[in-house]
């Protein structure tokens, strides 16, 4: 059986020393802002609209990104980490379906949620601090992930 690979991009926003987080019905986890990367997108493009649509707030990239002189080409903003997800792994081991996760780090100026119409309601948000991801239940890689977000964001404060 053939796998299917998606790409997806994730953002971790970040706002005076905490990460949103929602609660993702179908997947019954906390999960931060992100989607599918739609045929005309780039990957920070898509995390960058996920995050407009489920929250309402305006991201700015945490970027590293060197320039390079590149007459037919661009650098793209790197993402903090490439992430491989099985979606649907069927019960004889096999895998139908992954997701290739670009995941970013974002500040925002704001925590008040706001999401477009057809988005979870704002209610599934929460903010939470490193001290609330270590002592949560929130899967693993979102607690690690979210606390190095919330640190690297907190280094660059002055942007």
């Amino acid at each position: 059986m053939e796998t299917t690979r998606h790409f997806t991009s994730t953002v971790y926003i970040v706002n005076d020393g905490a990460t949103a987080l929602h609660h993702h019905d179908r997947l019954g986890i906390r999960i931060p802002p992100g989607g599918h990367v739609d045929r005309d997108e780039l990957p920070h493009e898509a995390g960058l609209r996920e995050v407009r649509e489920e929250t309402g707030l305006e991201p700015r990239l945490l970027q590293e990104t060197a320039a390079i002189d590149a007459p037919a080409g661009e650098v793209l903003p790197q993402p903090a980490h490439m992430m491989l997800y099985d979606i649907n792994v069927h019960p004889d081991g096999t895998v139908g379906h992954q997701h290739i996760d670009h995941v970013y780090f974002a500040a925002v100026d704001s925590r008040a949620v706001d999401p477009d119409d057809g988005e979870a309601d704002a209610a599934v948000w929460g903010w939470y601090t490193v001290d609330d991801l270590r002592a949560s239940e929130i899967d693993s890689d979102t607690v690690d992930i979210g606390c190095e977000a919330i640190r690297a964001v907190g280094a660059r404060e002055e942007w």
